[in-house]
């Protein structure tokens, strides 16, 4: 560790505001709060605003100026881990809402938080929206980032330089889309989870799956819990092995397609009205030249990150949340707390041999790691030593491991229950509430709807009423 030195005069650019970049912005906040000076910080995001992933739109391929969308949210979903697992340590659920809620709630709600901590902050005057990363070139003469931007509202193309640049862009918006025999003359509707807005559309409709990842578990429940005529996901490798209610099973990964039908690796056919690709997504930075880019699978420590952060090939340059995630918000709040850290001169970055060793040491740690439960612990001990460096807000990580594995328990339980579980938060105590209606019942996943006090049918009977 270094003796803390304030070297301010730099400049720092940030892509994107989602949880990792607003993260970013928070994490020099709270340095700024403490009457310390930090560097000048420009946030761009290409979105009309803020949360990333969580910032839904109905649209699908394109957005309103033409460029792919970022989003792969849709409606009707719920968290699918204990939000106590993912709370930021400066900033508890019971803060923002005032009053216990259940451990797994919507997405409205869930945007409601993130939104919630960065609007007690200025981060919005650091951000400018509606600006498209197109290009980043390295000035090895000066060691800094020259990054051209597109400003979609006007049309302009402008530059910017920067000292460090950070990258929060996630990794959920550029689909893997295999191909099949026979897709292309499937009469039905074909799309990718990242293009998936709702189970509506699939109403009465016997639905295809190809992937067993979590986005195939979590579309198909919602599918069958939305009134689907039947749900069938098809594996590549190895089954999800929940236990299915009737209505959802799993089969061997599909051959090929004549007309409606898809045929399977285990010899047997059926007929579809729509198939749904969950078959995960690219790290994809078309923004960054070759030198500069990370590549990598979707894995628990991406190669050539230091500490999962610090791009090992340009020391300036630094990527959050590109791990595949058990923890999320507080994981991007210590990533972000180390960057600031590091960029402040207080954390010491060793020669490129050692930050190799150090590389090398978590993934060979990853590759050890092979049941779910091991792979929280492997997070687990990778948020213990960010937070090491940092004067982020200590909380109990081990029980919220605890936490991550009793969750995988009540998945294998009752893949249609485990969102009734409650939990207790790390962070202030509080013991999650039971929400007013069981998930399987809840049909409305608005803000206004969870925050009611009344069960489903109560609910039902009052709109009646009213109307």
């Amino acid at each position: 560790m270094r003796q803390i030195i304030f070297m301010t005069a730099f400049k720092v650019g940030i892509i994107g505001a989602g949880p990792s970049g607003l993260a970013m912005l928070r994490a020099f906040e709270s340095e700024q709060k403490k009457g310390n000076p930090i560097p000048e910080l420009k946030c761009y995001e290409k979105q009309d605003n803020w949360g990333g992933m969580w910032n839904y739109t109905w649209r699908t391929g394109v957005g309103k100026y033409g460029e792919p969308l970022h989003g792969s949210m849709y409606k009707y979903l719920w968290s699918n881990g204990p939000k106590e697992c993912l709370e930021f340590a400066d900033y508890t659920f019971t803060e923002h809402f005032g009053q216990p809620i259940s451990s797994y709630p919507p997405r409205e709600v869930l945007f409601d938080y993130i939104e919630g901590r960065i609007k007690q902050s200025n981060a919005r005057d650091y951000i400018q929206f509606n600006t498209v990363a197109r290009w980043v070139d390295y000035l090895p003469e000066t060691k800094q980032f020259r990054v051209i931007f597109d400003n979609l509202v006007k049309n302009e193309t402008f530059e910017e330089i920067f000292d460090y640049l950070v990258v929060g862009t996630g990794h959920f918006s550029t689909p893997n889309m295999p191909y099949f025999k026979g897709i292309d003359n499937f009469p039905g509707a074909v799309m990718h989870a990242h293009d998936f807005r709702g189970a509506d559309q699939f109403k009465n409709q016997k639905l295809l799956l190809i992937g067993s990842s979590y986005s195939a578990e979590d579309i198909g429940v919602q599918c069958y819990k939305h009134g689907s005529a039947g749900v069938t996901i098809s594996y590549r490798s190895n089954p999800l092995g929940s236990k299915w209610p009737d209505g959802i099973k799993e089969k061997p990964l599909v051959t090929h397609f004549e007309g409606n039908k898809a045929f399977f690796k285990d010899g047997t056919s059926e007929e579809f009205d729509a198939v749904v690709f969950c078959t995960g997504y690219q790290h994809k930075f078309p923004f960054l030249p070759d030198n500069l880019r990370l590549k990598t699978k979707n894995c628990l420590y991406p190669d050539n990150l230091y500490k999962g952060v610090i791009f090992h090939e340009n020391e300036k340059l630094i990527f959050l949340g590109m791990q595949d995630q058990y923890y999320t918000f507080n994981m991007f709040d210590t990533q972000a707390w180390f960057a600031r850290d590091y960029m402040l001169g207080r954390v010491a970055l060793p020669n490129g041999q050692e930050r190799r060793k150090d590389i090398d040491k978590w993934m060979d740690y990853e590759k050890r790691s092979l049941t779910g439960e091991e792979h929280v612990d492997f997070q687990t001990d990778y948020i213990k030593d960010l937070i090491s460096y940092t004067d982020y807000p200590a909380f109990d990580l081990d029980k919220v491991a605890d936490m991550f594995k009793s969750w995988l328990k009540d998945k294998e339980e009752s893949i249609l229950g485990y969102r009734d579980k409650v939990y207790q938060s790390v962070m202030d105590n509080t013991h999650a509430e039971k929400h007013h209606t069981k998930w399987m019942k809840e049909m409305d996943d608005s803000l206004e709807r969870y925050l009611d006090e009344q069960p489903a049918d109560e609910f039902e009977l009052s709109k009646e009423n009213y109307y």
